[in-house]
């Protein structure tokens, strides 16, 4: 099986093929989509870039572009003082379907 780990959204991902993956909003209107290759696995051989590995894109299908995080609360609170706030948050995220690493 082939594995390969990509960057995108400030963080990185081991992703294989047909695997689902959540990661941070991505502009625009693209329905395919290419990643570039940090590390490659395939069976037994390991292909580690510096910093990109040549020749290999990761290609993937957005499936919902308007997805949302689970909700993340923040509260402030002060004992004694009657000080107490409480924030929400939704990360705004799009789901792709990883189609070949090739």
């Amino acid at each position: 099986m082939k594995k390969a780990v990509i960057a995108t959204g400030g963080k990185q991902y081991v992703v294989a093929e047909g695997q689902t993956l959540s990661i941070e909003r991505l502009t625009g209107d693209d329905t395919k989509l290419s990643f570039d290759a940090l590390l490659v696995v395939d069976g037994e051989k390991t292909t580690v870039g510096a910093p990109l590995v040549k020749g290999v894109a990761v290609k993937a299908t957005v499936v919902d572009a308007e997805a949302k995080a689970d909700k993340v609360t923040a509260i402030r609170y002060k004992a004694k003082k009657r000080v107490h706030k409480t924030r929400g948050h939704r990360q705004a995220q799009t789901t792709v379907v990883i189609d070949s690493i090739a």
